[in-house]
């Protein structure tokens, strides 16, 4: 069977038109950039003792703490950031907070069936409540929920998109946002909101020091030190917290237990953010409703509009590199980047012109379950989520509650489910991770080549439960 071209590919525009967009971006995260006045947090020094101690400044940590002194406002809780807040995944990714807790319907339907309509109900109450938190904590974070549009671009996909409840034709897709490419869609008004990343983070961590949590950036956790009973000594170089209980939120980073190392491994996703477009190209490109925006591809992108007028635009490319390490270096992928930007006006042509000011890089927590997962260690002391796959902008809230109820031995609605009560399947220790993760992403690649048909490895994966999404 030939092969076919993907409609980028049979739509890329010149590559002197790329590259003009491309010259002068910085190379640099726009969000974090875009973030003013954050407050700066001490590095921990000497010793100190804690009811609970968080380790890990972004989302799932940050709400952790906040949720945990809600719950008790006499605790006396800590949190550690080897960094600075909401550096990493937490200040660098697209700003989709979306109600799925399950990485999406056709995954959670797949692994929990049994559960999947409970799970829906209990990730739409989610994203209602984080909408709640907004404003009842004043999280000045740009927090809008228009939904989230799905398109169609290749004919194949047409099927996938009348699927859906929120079916848009070729037409009515095209009023809302005006691509030559779209075929036709999905609107789901409800279940997604956007966010400014970097602010949500930097705004829970204000929250939080209101609240009385004790928070210390550069201040990396070295060792979990445990004796048979007793409190958690978390130690970093240069103090440590002595504490009750400890929940781990550090994500794509290695794990402090060992058990739970090889349960995720780091994929680099690539983005891009305009200059701010004109009213001239706001008209052309329509979009009056802002929506989130993303392909129904395996290699997908995710786009979406900014306060001030901007585009990002992000995806398709996910890649790992030998030996599971979280490396700056790999944040430089210049083919990543002229890829993007091809597709970026191969979807757009009339916005030819138009420049990219940043371009970034950040590392997604991947699991086999393509969902955030939980556990217990040491003796219950120690309580875990790591996994999220790159839908942790809204689950996060919803796994700091699963922690803390976790924690706490509770039996709850959250720490029945099967969900919270599977782990993911390993990932097998190197070579065969990167040959594994590299076949099925070639795999990938050559379904959205061949009209979504996926090969002999990628069905067998998806039976397994294993199936490597982008």
């Amino acid at each position: 069977m030939p092969t076919l071209r993907t409609v980028y590919e049979l739509n890329a525009p010149a590559p002197a038109l790329v590259e003009a967009a491309l010259r002068g971006s910085e190379r640099a995260v726009f969000w974090l950039q875009d973030s003013p006045g954050r407050p700066r947090y001490e590095p921990l020094v000497g010793s100190t003792t804690a009811d609970l101690t968080v380790v890990g400044g972004g989302y799932a940590g940050l709400w952790t703490a906040v949720a945990a002194k809600r719950r008790n406002p006499g605790a006396r809780v800590a949190l550690l950031e080897g960094q600075e807040i909401g550096w990493a995944a937490s200040g660098r990714n697209g700003g989709f907070c979306e109600a799925s807790l399950t990485h999406g319907a056709t995954n959670g339907r797949n692994r929990w069936p049994d559960e999947f309509d409970e799970l829906e109900a209990l990730g739409a109450a989610n994203l209602d409540g984080f909408e709640a938190d907004v404003a009842e904590l004043g999280l000045d974070c740009q927090f809008e929920r228009p939904g989230m549009i799905t398109a169609a671009v290749e004919t194949h996909q047409l099927d996938w998109a009348k699927a859906g409840p929120g079916y848009l034709t070729q037409d009515q897709i095209r009023v809302e946002i005006n691509s030559p490419l779209f075929l036709g869609g999905n609107w789901d008004r409800d279940g997604c909101a956007l966010v400014h990343p970097a602010r949500l983070a930097h705004e829970l961590a204000r929250v939080a020091a209101d609240l009385g949590v004790q928070i210390h950036e550069h201040s990396q956790v070295t060792e979990l030190a445990t004796a048979r009973t007793g409190p958690v000594d978390v130690r970093t170089a240069r103090g440590s917290v002595r504490s009750e209980r400890v929940a781990l939120a550090t994500n794509v980073f290695p794990s402090l237990l060992r058990r739970a190392r090889l349960l995720t491994v780091p994929i680099y996703d690539y983005a891009l953010m305009t200059e701010p477009l004109s009213a001239e190209q706001q008209a052309a490109v329509g979009w009056q409703n802002r929506q989130g925006l993303a392909d129904m591809a395996n290699q997908f992108h995710y786009i979406r509009p900014t306060d001030d007028h901007r585009i990002l635009f992000g995806g398709y490319d996910a890649i790992y590199h030998y030996g599971g390490r979280v490396k700056e270096s790999y944040e430089d992928r210049p083919a990543s980047y002229r890829r993007l930007a091809s597709h970026f006006f191969a979807m757009f042509p009339q916005l030819g012109g138009l420049r990219f000011t940043h371009r970034w890089a950040g590392a997604i927590d991947t699991c086999t379950q393509f969902c955030a997962f939980y556990g217990l260690a040491r003796g219950g002391r120690v309580g875990y989520t790591a996994g999220f796959t790159g839908l942790g902008v809204g689950a996060a809230r919803f796994a700091a509650d699963v922690v803390l109820d976790l924690l706490n031995g509770a039996d709850t609605e959250r720490t029945r489910l099967k969900m919270v009560r599977s782990t993911p399947i390993p990932f097998p220790p190197e070579p065969v991770a990167s040959l594994g993760i590299q076949f099925s992403r070639w795999s990938l690649d050559r379904a959205d080549h061949q009209e979504g048909r996926r090969n002999v490895l990628m069905r067998t994966l998806d039976r397994m439960g294993l199936g490597f999404d982008s």
